[in-house]
């Protein structure tokens, strides 16, 4: 399942102004995908709404919950792909819960990928933007960037904008670094009633999520000038 095509750089991570940036290969700052996307989010009231709503301690423990859990399953799920040991969780509720999220994902959620070229595999563009894909390689058939997402609920494929403008980021860095033409993003999901979803977008709805990802990174880059 392993194939090794492709040499994906070590990515050095940096941080300015509590915000997530790389070295690109020029050892310039470039920001993360995600970085841009949290600071050009529609969606940052709401979310500034939920934290007054259920207390700054509460939000606080509810995010390291999330993360503990996601992150979990994630090295799980790496570990497994790559055929070593992965069943290595503690007995800590964040890690019982990782580990039925992980068994749900190898029993329903994996079958799919014929071949991984990456797994947590650095991507970048000089002077633009960098960040690290879950996995690389191909899904159903086609070339792809596949992406492992927890969550509490499972999601509308309507609420997941973000993840697929994430997969889009990667894809078009992959396909200028690699001279590659992924153009498929696949997320999938699995939440904590062991409910596993997959999404995927047509071709249209790639370049749509493409011309989207430009305009935030013109925005943040702008945003980051103004302040």
């Amino acid at each position: 399942m392993i194939n090794k095509i492709y040499k994906y750089p070590d990515l050095e991570r940096i941080e300015k102004n509590g915000l997530r940036f790389y070295l690109d290969s020029l050892n310039n700052p470039v920001p993360s995908v995600t970085t841009v996307l949290s600071e050009t989010s529609e969606k940052s009231f709401d979310l500034k709404k939920w934290k007054l709503k259920v207390g700054e301690v509460e939000a606080e423990r509810i995010k390291n919950e999330a993360t503990a859990i996601g992150t979990a399953v994630h090295e799980a799920l790496e570990q497994y792909l790559y055929g070593e040991d992965w069943n290595n969780f503690n007995s800590s509720k964040e890690h019982q819960i990782a580990s039925r999220i992980t068994n749900k994902f190898i029993e329903s959620g994996l079958d799919g990928i014929e071949e991984v070229w990456g797994l947590e595999s650095g991507l970048v563009l000089d002077g633009l933007y960098a960040g690290t894909a879950d996995c690389i390689g191909i899904f159903e058939g086609e070339s792809s960037i596949i992406d492992f997402k927890t969550a509490k609920q499972i999601k509308k494929k309507e609420w997941i904008t973000d993840y697929f403008l994430q997969g889009v980021a990667y894809a078009n860095a992959h396909n200028v670094m690699f001279n590659t033409d992924i153009k498929n993003v696949v997320i999938l999901m699995v939440d904590r009633e062991l409910i596993f979803k997959k999404f995927t977008i047509s071709l249209i709805e790639f370049q749509h999520f493409t011309s989207i990802w430009k305009k935030k990174l013109i925005a943040f880059d702008r945003k980051k000038k103004d302040g």
